[in-house]
């Protein structure tokens, strides 16, 4: 008897995470398409905020999620940006391209429909290399990426950057 309770909890578990990889990998299918947008980004806290128009191509496997783009802001000024994120066991972990110090790291999970991601920058932003990214399903046919740093003067969480994209 006790045999067999271990087998059948040794079939939970497998059912169990079968599941969740197949709920991962719905999730991050739903990010599949072309996206457009505006939104905000401020380079340093101690700037102003810049008004931005963004487009992003999205691509998803049961396994990863990237998404590359372009975001205008000022009217002459354009950036490449992209990201590319791999889960495996519940954990995200990607590069993020588009800072001016170059890739930054990326390393998180998912919690309901948002991936919450620490950014680690590849040289000091706002007196630090921490930061934090979150990319959130809006509805069926939204996104939102936000940034949120630390401000060295204040010590407060600001949101440096949030751009809302709707698919297109």
């Amino acid at each position: 008897m006790r045999r067999f309770a271990q087998v059948a909890l040794a079939g939970c578990l497998v059912i169990a995470a079968g599941a969740a990889h197949a709920d991962e990998t719905k999730f991050l299918q739903s990010f599949k398409g072309n996206f457009a947008g505006k939104g905000t980004v401020q380079v340093t806290t101690g700037v102003p905020n810049v008004s931005v128009s963004c487009s992003f191509k999205s691509n998803a496997t049961s396994t990863s999620l990237s998404l590359d783009g372009n975001c205008r802001g000022l009217i002459v000024v354009t950036r490449a940006i992209s990201a590319r994120l791999k889960v495996s066991g519940g954990k995200y972990s990607g590069v993020y391209v588009g800072s001016r110090t170059g890739p930054a790291q990326l390393n998180g999970s998912r919690s309901g429909n948002a991936i919450n991601l620490a950014i680690r920058w590849a040289k000091e932003v706002n007196g630090d290399r921490t930061a934090q990214l979150t990319v959130q399903k809006n509805g069926a046919d939204g996104i939102v990426l936000t940034v949120v740093d630390r401000d060295p003067q204040t010590g407060k969480s600001v949101v440096t950057s949030r751009i809302d994209l709707r698919r297109s």
